[in-house]
């Protein structure tokens, strides 16, 4: 099937592409990396009127830590951009077990991060790790920039908090407080599919404390899910069996999902607390090698 008809513009700065967006009246749709937006355009379900590409626009291909220690990924920072960066383990652990297992490797070389996380799809994968991270959208608008926390930003399947003369221009997660650790896991059914079920887990150790963790679930959901009562059991406490295994059976009563032909409910609530036990597993042996 082929799209309806629309227009199509290339502004070169952010000024003309809000501009762009503000005349549209609700009508334009912006393409970055264009993985989830074109194939929806093809089957009719996003029917816009206009496209607003911003790939002509500089600047917004970056991915950096601030001297605060403040993560920001641009707009058109590519999934590949964090998957090559042989730093982001050191930076951001729970990035860069992401980054690999995003899609396949033909979206991961066009597709940007802050276009999956406006796409707002429940199986998406950065929405749970920057939910994870603490992580906030920047949005530009007429009236300025206004920071949005991703626990917030998503709305509903496939909604964001994006009014329509807004573009995201990016992703940031703030600086840590303690010594980054986690990880990413996702169940699927062959490489490139959405996830089953996804867990990230991220926290911030001193010595064996956590001192700040979050967990966000992926695919069990009408949208993401912030686990933020088993991430607050860690906080405190070191990484034995008994923290480990509270936190997993939290994970999994919080999350909400649906018997279809990839899993039963009980399956998928199986799997989250498997995921959540097997990251936090794995993340034993650093609490030991700080101290």
């Amino acid at each position: 099937m082929y799209p309806s008809r629309f227009s199509y513009e290339a502004p070169t700065t952010v000024k003309e592409a809000i501009a762009l967006l503000s005349k549209a009246n609700g009508e334009a749709k912006v393409l970055a990396g264009g993985q989830s937006l074109v194939p929806m355009m093809k089957l009719r379900f996003a029917a816009p009127q206009i496209l607003v590409d911003i790939n002509n626009i500089p600047g917004l291909a970056f991915h950096s830590a601030d001297p605060d220690g403040t993560y920001r990924i641009g707009a058109l920072c590519r999934h590949v951009d964090l998957e090559k960066d042989v730093e982001l383990a050191a930076q951001q652990p729970t990035m860069a077990a992401a980054a690999p297992v995003i899609a396949d490797p033909i979206v991961r070389t066009r597709g940007t991060v802050v276009g999956s996380l406006c796409h707002a799809d429940p199986q998406g994968d950065w929405a749970s790790v920057m939910s994870a991270l603490g992580g906030s959208i920047v949005a530009e608008g007429p009236n300025g920039r206004r920071t949005i926390p991703c626990s917030d930003f998503v709305n509903g399947p496939f909604q964001n908090l994006l009014e329509p003369e807004e573009l995201a221009v990016e992703a940031t997660v703030p600086p840590p407080v303690g010594t980054r650790a986690g990880g990413y896991l996702k169940l699927e059914r062959r490489i490139g599919d959405f996830a089953t079920a996804g867990v990230a887990v991220s926290l911030e150790l001193s010595g064996e404390q956590v001192v700040r963790a979050g967990i966000g679930l992926t695919g069990v959901g009408p949208s993401t899910i912030c686990a933020d009562a088993a991430a607050e059991t860690l906080v405190g406490q070191a990484l034995d069996q008994s923290t480990i295994e509270r936190a997993a059976q939290l994970a999994s009563d919080v999350s909400q999902p649906r018997s279809d032909h990839r899993g039963s409910e009980a399956y998928k609530r199986h799997i989250v607390a498997t995921f959540v036990t097997r990251i936090l597993s794995n993340l034993q042996p650093a609490t030991e090698q700080a101290t």
